[in-house]
C-alpha cells in the first residue's frame, strides 16, 4: 500500500510545486495614451482628470484579465477597446482628421509567445481597429491589410463593429484640422512648400497602446492611432508597423510606441528595443532609452511603454509629457501624464 501511495504523493507535489510557481510568477501590463507637448499649465484641472480616469478604466480593464489568469493578448485588447472608445484619445471615435476631413485608423498587435502579428491600416469604418487587427493574426494567413481590403475581410470574417466615419468625428479634431490647414497655407505662402507636422512641436502624438505579461509568461502588445491631423495621400505611420510601432516576444519585452512615426519607422523603435535586449543583456528601460536617443537624433520625439519577461516596466518619452499608466502583481501601479519621471 505504501508502495502505491508514494508515487501519487511525489505526483500530488510537484503538481502542486509547478501551481504555486505559476501562482507566484510576476504579471501586469502598461499602457499609454500618446505623447506630446502635454503640460499642466495647457490642461485644465477638469480635462486631468478625465484623462486619469479613462486611463485608470483601462488599466483596470486589462489588469482585471491578467488577474483571472487570461492571456496577455486578451488584456492587450481589453485595455485599448475603451481607449478606443473615448473621445480624448486619437484613436476610433475621437481620431484626428485626414487632410479630405476623414478618420483613417491604423492597428496593430502582436503575440510574444510565436512572434504572430497582424495590422491594419487606413480602416474608415471599422469601431475596433484593435479587434481586427487581431483577427488578421488569428484568421488569415497574412500579416497586413489595408483600406477598403481589410474591411472587406471584417465583413467576410463577421463579428467586426461597423461605424458611420461620423461616429469617429468630434468638433475639437475638426476645430484641430481647421488649424492644421490654416497654418498650412501661411507656411506655404512663406516657403515653396511644407512637409505637414515635420516641425509642429504642438502636435500631441495620440496614438494608444499597450503592453502586457501575463501570468504563464507571454507577452503581448497592441497600438492604435488615428495617424496625424490633416495627413496626405494615403499616409501610414509607425502604429501598424510591427517592428515599429508594437513588437512582442517572450524571450525579450513587449512594447508599444507613439511618437512622430516617419522617425520612429526608419529607427525601427520597437524591434531595435528587443533586439538589444537580446544581443546585448540590456535592461528593457535602458534599451528603451537608447532607442529613443536615436530617434531624438533624427530630430523626432514620442514615447514608448514596454514590459518584459520578468515584469520590468519601462516608459520613457522625451516629450514634454505622456499618457501613461501600469499595474503589476507586485502591488506597483501609476497613472501619469505630465515629465514626472
Amino acid at each position: 500500500m505504501k508502495t502505491r501511495c508514494a508515487p501519487l504523493l511525489l505526483f500530488a507535489l510537484i503538481t502542486m510545486t509547478l501551481s504555486m510557481r505559476a501562482n507566484d510568477r510576476p504579471f501586469g501590463l502598461v499602457l499609454h495614451g500618446g505623447a506630446g507637448v502635454i503640460v499642466r499649465q495647457k490642461l485644465s484641472t477638469e480635462l486631468e482628470a478625465q484623462y486619469r480616469a479613462k486611463l485608470q478604466e483601462a488599466l483596470d480593464a486589462g489588469y482585471a484579465v491578467l488577474a483571472a489568469g487570461g492571456s496577455a493578448l486578451d488584456a492587450v485588447v481589453a485595455t485599448i477597446k475603451p481607449l478606443e472608445d473615448s473621445p480624448l484619445f486619437n484613436a476610433g471615435k475621437g481620431a484626428v482628421l485626414n487632410a479630405d476631413g476623414i478618420c483613417e485608423l491604423d492597428a496593430s498587435i502582436m503575440d510574444g509567445r510565436n512572434l504572430a502579428a497582424g495590422a491594419i491600416t487606413g480602416v474608415q469604418h471599422v469601431k475596433n481597429p484593435i479587434a481586427l487587427a487581431r483577427a488578421v493574426m488569428e484568421q488569415s494567413p497574412h500579416v497586413m491589410f489595408m483600406g477598403d481590403g481589410a474591411e472587406r475581410f471584417a465583413k467576410q470574417i463577421g463579428g467586426i463593429d461597423f461605424v458611420p466615419n461620423e461616429y469617429f468625428q468630434t468638433e475639437r479634431r475638426r476645430e484641430d484640422l481647421r488649424r492644421a490647414q490654416e497654418k498650412e497655407k501661411t507656411e506655404r505662402k512663406r516657403r515653396a512648400s511644407v512637409t505637414p507636422g515635420a516641425d509642429d512641436r504642438e502636435q500631441k502624438w495620440g496614438t494608444v497602446g499597450c503592453a502586457a505579461l501575463d501570468r504563464n509568461g507571454n507577452l503581448a502588445a497592441g497600438t492604435s492611432t488615428g495617424g496625424l491631423t490633416n495627413k496626405k495621400f494615403g499616409r501610414v505611420g509607425d502604429s501598424p508597423i510591427i517592428g515599429a510601432g508594437t513588437y512582442a516576444n517572450n524571450a525579450t519585452c513587449a512594447l508599444s510606441a507613439t511618437g512622430h512615426g516617419e522617425y520612429f519607422i526608419r529607427v525601427g523603435v520597437a524591434r531595435d528595443v528587443s533586439a538589444q535586449m537580446e544581443y546585448t543583456g540590456a535592461s528593457v528601460d535602458a534599451a528603451a532609452r537608447a532607442t529613443l536617443a536615436k530617434v531624438a537624433k533624427l530630430g523626432g520625439d514620442g514615447g514608448v511603454v514596454a514590459i518584459d519577461k520578468d515584469g520590468n516596466v519601462a516608459m520613457p518619452f522625451n516629450t514634454p509629457g505622456m499618457y501613461r499608466a501600469f499595474r503589476l502583481s507586485t502591488g506597483k501601479s501609476a497613472v501619469e501624464i505630465f515629465g514626472e519621471r
